[in-house]
């Protein structure tokens, strides 16, 4: 078991369960630590007794100001604002409060790539996951994907690389953590109702790598703006990255190959992964990889068989020559747009969700090719607007999106791409987009 550094508090307030919660409840037990834990919610007795038998202190169902008493630092939820009055009140009596991703990097010292961004921050991170396994390197892949941060980091052994995709809500709480390696790929408007001005959302992805020496490294997208501003103040070996130009110190790409530096790794036409915004997550996660010795065999091997990952512009399958896409990870404008741009053929275009006060003007530019749109959720009204200032006139409402997937089916022809990619959150109807997408997955099967 790997040992905490430089963690010197005793008392730990552990604010909000779920996963990442139960993770540094564990770890922190673990390592002798007193915990006491509040959430909101009750959870089930099987959990209850769980933590009772590791000897956690448990305060359920409310959040009195109490649970403060006694304690040195909290470690939050990351989704929990900082508008929470424990949270107010604990900056008032000024308890530090960090997430569990800090405790992951007292934890795994040099052995963290940290890849963050408004968009593909899953993608690059499967990506390069899969290039280091396929080179043979030992790693863990955590974080905002699958395991928590500090779980992975418990456990990481010798030799071993953490490989964590991060979200803002994660590096806004961390206070001394560092990757060895940091991938920013991108910096657009988005959670501004949790960070609440585009600057302070901006500052948060930043934390990333704002501890980095010169004896670490930032792979930047070169081609984004705010990016371009960001890295300016950052003291890592910068690594950039272009879909548009030729870096003599970094990847890019022309019209017929990607290429690290001057050196060739493989032919576009080879690559599998459709959308000319995955170009920019194949060279954030190529430009990892390189840094971390993996061979061009390797990295040549996933970009020409890896199709995608699980809602993030997955195929589903062909129906009668109609092509459905489940997209349901695209929970803002900008991610509908990228989905839209990665298609030529016409589309029929599956939209809607939770109302977070977006006009969706944005995606105006991106309805050219499309032919028809099928929406539900809290915005379809919203979204009927914009069918209507692009002049789209076949538009149906659902209930949800098993009922928009077979209504978009009867709307189609031949050749026609059937996409799911809601630009909102799932939350109006479902708990998670993961919910949303397997009921698109079951809705598309039943047309087979």
């Amino acid at each position: 078991m790997n040992q905490l550094k430089h963690f010197p508090y005793k008392h730990v307030l552990v604010l909000g369960l779920a996963k990442s919660g139960m993770a540094a409840a564990r770890l922190l037990i673990e390592q002798r630590k007193h915990v006491r834990i509040n959430d909101r919610h009750v959870p089930e007795d099987s959990v209850i007794k769980q933590l009772q038998s590791m000897g956690a202190e448990l305060v359920f169902g409310s959040h009195p100001l109490s649970v403060l008493d006694g304690i040195e630092i909290i470690v939050k939820n990351p989704g929990i604002p900082y508008e929470n009055p424990i949270l107010e009140e604990a900056e008032r009596r000024k308890i530090p409060i960090i997430t569990e991703v800090e405790l992951a990097g007292l934890l795994a010292d040099d052995a963290i790539i940290g890849i963050t961004g408004s968009n593909g921050k899953t993608t690059t991170t499967t990506l390069l996951a899969h290039m280091l396994e396929t080179d043979g390197q030992p790693m863990q892949l955590a974080g905002n994907i699958g395991t928590a941060a500090s779980d992975a980091a418990q456990r990481l052994q010798s030799g071993e690389k953490l490989v964590l995709e991060l979200s803002s809500f994660q590096l806004l709480g961390t206070d001394t953590f560092k990757p060895k390696i940091a991938v920013l790929l991108n910096i657009y408007e988005a959670h501004l109702d949790y960070h609440k001005t585009f600057s302070h959302y901006k500052q948060a992805k930043c934390r990333i790598f704002r501890n980095q020496t010169s004896r670490d490294f930032l792979i930047y997208n070169a081609d984004n703006a705010h990016v371009v501003r960001a890295v300016q103040h950052a003291k890592a070996s910068l690594v950039p990255f272009s879909v548009h130009r030729r870096l003599t110190n970094g990847a890019w790409a022309d019209q017929s190959s990607i290429y690290f530096k001057d050196e060739k790794i493989v032919d576009r036409r080879d690559i599998r992964l459709v959308g000319s915004h995955n170009l920019e997550n194949i060279l954030a996660a190529m430009s990892a990889a390189k840094l971390n010795g993996v061979s061009n065999e390797s990295i040549r091997h996933v970009l020409t068989t890896f199709t995608g990952i699980k809602h993030r512009l997955q195929f589903v399958a062909k129906v009668n020559d109609r092509l459905f896409y489940n997209d349901s990870k695209a929970t803002n404008i900008l991610a509908t747009e990228k989905a839209l741009a990665s298609f030529k053929q016409p589309v029929i275009l599956l939209a809607g969700g939770l109302d977070r006060g977006n006009a969706f003007d944005e995606l105006l530019p991106y309805l050219t090719h499309v032919k028809a749109m099928v929406l539900f959720g809290e915005t379809k009204e919203k979204l009927k607007d914009l069918a209507d200032k692009a002049g789209i006139s076949q538009v149906k409402m659902a209930a949800n999106v098993t009922e928009a997937a077979q209504k978009a089916y009867a709307l189609s022809n031949p050749n026609d791409v059937i996409l799911l990619s809601p630009a909102c959150a799932s939350w109006d109807q479902y708990d998670t987009f993961e919910q949303r997408g397997d009921m698109f997955v079951q809705a598309v099967h039943t047309l087979l």
